[in-house]
Parts: C-alpha cells; sequence; structure tokens
C-alpha cells in the first residue's frame, strides 16, 4: 500500500514565487548536499557517506517492516536515507504553512535530476526566513560561492529577515582510532560510522559571514533518570529578546548533536540561548575536558548594515524522523512568527 500523504505532491517543478504578506513569513529550507554524489557514494566505503535503506531497516528492525517500506514501494539504497530526510519534515512544513499561509519551499544544491541551484535572488526573493540544513559530507567538497555570499549579504540588509544555519555534527574528526571508537560508543548508533563529517557548505558560509562558531562532535543527550525522555535544555531566558524559546523546554531527542562552539570572546554579537545536557555515563573527549552540555541553540542580533537575524540550530530539530514534542511544536511556531 502507497504511503497516504495530505495533499497532491509535485516534483521538477520550477518554484511559484510567494507574495509578501504583512506579517506573515515565507520560509525556505534549502539541503546544502549534492543529491547524486551523496546517493552514488561507494558503499564499500566504511566512513563519510549516509546508511542505505537497507541498512537503516536492519537496524531498525522491525521499524520499517511494513509493505510501504518495502522494494516495491520504497527506494532500499542511499537514495532512500535521503528521502526520509525530505519526508521527515513534512510535518514542520504543514505547521509553518497553516500559520503563515504560505507553503515551505524546499531546495537542494544539487537535486534528484541533476539541476543545480545556487543561493541567489531565485530563492532569496520570496523568502523571509531561509533555512540552510548542512548536511553535506566534507568530503564532498560544497562551498559557497561568492555570488552567493554576496546575495545572502544583500538579502540580510532586508529588515524582518532571517538566516537559520544548521550545522549537522562531526564524529570522528581526528586520526585517533581510539577516539573515533570513543566517540562511536559514546552516542551508540549503528548507522553512524567511525567517521561523518558534515558541513562544508555552512563553515564556508559562517566564515564568510563571519559567524564565530564551528560545528563539532557528535554528543548524545543525556535522558531523564529512568525514563527515555530527553532532558530538559538549559534555558538563558533572559536573552531570549526574540520569545523564540517561549514554551519550549526540550528539543527532540537525536543521538548526535553537534556542539556549536563559539570562537570569539565577543558575548555582545552572539548569544547561546541553549544548552543541551550530555549523557555523561558515556565517555566522551568533551566530557573528558570537564563539559557537561553542548551549544544547541545560538543567536545573533542585527548589527551594522545587517538588518537581518542569524540562528544556528541542528537541522533535526525541525524533523520527526527522530520523534517530535509538543515543546518542539511550540519552538516551530515561535520560528514562524518571529518577529
Amino acid at each position: 500500500m502507497n504511503a497516504v500523504i495530505s495533499a497532491a505532491r509535485t516534483y521538477n517543478q520550477n518554484h511559484v514565487p510567494r507574495q509578501y504578506t504583512p506579517g506573515k513569513r515565507r520560509v525556505s529550507i534549502y539541503w546544502t548536499w549534492s543529491y547524486p554524489w551523496e546517493a552514488n557514494r561507494d558503499l564499500t566505503e566504511m566512513d563519510n557517506r549516509f546508511s542505505t535503506m537497507t541498512e537503516v531497516r536492519r537496524v531498525a528492525w522491525p521499524a520499517y517492516e511494513s509493505p510501504e517500506w518495502g522494494v516495491s514501494q520504497f527506494l532500499q539504497g542511499i537514495e532512500g536515507t535521503l528521502e526520509l530526510f525530505h519526508r521527515s519534515t513534512l510535518d514542520f512544513q504543514q505547521l509553518v504553512g497553516e500559520i503563515t499561509d504560505h507553503p515551505v519551499a524546499v531546495f537542494q544544491r544539487v537535486d534528484q535530476a541533476g539541476y543545480g541551484l545556487r543561493i541567489d535572488e531565485r530563492i532569496l526573493a520570496d523568502t523571509d526566513t531561509l533555512m540552510v540544513f548542512g548536511l553535506d559530507h566534507l568530503i564532498s567538497k560544497q562551498e559557497a560561492a561568492p555570488e552567493e555570499i554576496a546575495a545572502i549579504r544583500e538579502w540580510l540588509k532586508r529588515e524582518g529577515t532571517c538566516l537559520l544555519i544548521g550545522p549537522h555534527h562531526d564524529v570522528g574528526f581526528t586520526d585517533d582510532m581510539q577516539q573515533r571508537q570513543m566517540e562511536y560508543a559514546h552516542h551508540g548508533d549503528a548507522l553512524v560510522p567511525r567517521q561523518q563529517r558534515f558541513g562544508q557548505y555552512t563553515r564556508s558560509l559562517m566564515k564568510a559571514l563571519g559567524v564565530p562558531v564551528l560545528n563539532q562532535y557528535g554528543l548524545r543527550p543525556a535522558l531523564v533518570e529512568g525514563t527515555k525522555e530527553i532532558t530538559p535544555l538549559t534555558i538563558n531566558k533572559d536573552l531570549d529578546e526574540l520569545g523564540l524559546l517561549n514554551g519550549v523546554t526540550t528539543f527532540n531527542f537525536h543521538l548526535h548533536l553537534p556542539h556549536y562552539a563559539l570562537t570569539t570572546d565577543d558575548t555582545n554579537s552572539i548569544h547561546v540561548l541553549a544548552r543541551q545536557p550530555i549523557d555523561l555515563n558515556r565517555p566522551h573527549p568533551f566530557t573528558q575536558e570537564g563539559n557537561t552540555e553542548f551549544n544547541s541553540f545560538i543567536w545573533m542580533p542585527p548589527k551594522d548594515e545587517r538588518a537581518g537575524h542569524i540562528l544556528l540550530a541542528d537541522s533535526t530539530i525541525f524533523t520527526t524522523l527522530f520523534g517530535g514534542t509538543d515543546s518542539l511544536n511550540n519552538f516551530w511556531k515561535n520560528i514562524a512568527v518571529m518577529k
């Protein structure tokens, strides 16, 4: 039986521009990967690739054993796993669409059909919130082009804009094999190889825009003792001037979330709004240094010519692939209606 959807789907269609409506944000998602590069990875390579859908089914058994996930209905290679990411944002898209009266536009740097799309006026002209999801592997060498940087800088001069950057984890960045094994045992996800480094595009974008952040590690959040519930965030409410964390206590649980390390001491230009407690029962180099939490949500308020806001949050916070909560829905709503 085919998967049931609530609306007709289009594919390989030109984007239909959304008209500006006062008080109604137009939200766009930009996946930084080259879909063909990721999908065509050599399956004998152990590191720096996504799992195949067959591997997902094996590890998550029996979660994907109903007919809709079988070979006659769903892709079984890496491309199937990439499609899971697309499907996992549908709830976010639906909620934001209902709030804003605008559909969420979804773009890819290189899509399934091989068409490339750089970030320029084709995307920015009818976008108020641009969410750049950094799920490209470093070795695919995705880099923000000078023309893209210039276009985004110009767009951020416009009042009401918001750039959300979501570099994903950087697991096993060291040549020390024992450390790689420690990181692997810490997060405990059999689908993540000993080295899986993400986010070259977002790193190049942050460097060009002067965003003093580096995505590090893949850290396992702590759970409330005796439960399967994620430990609440440590929230700096006094710094949350936009109310982005109103009604929010937790994000969703994901086994390997990045630490957004600040590379500046300037606390006026960048604010850590939320930190996530780490599972301290599983050794990790980051916790061995004395850290008990990682930076999970960051805000850079407008500054100088930049009238727009810059946020940093992991892409998995906007998906339901790893579960969802009322608290997460509140966060999505706050993002959708932010001033």
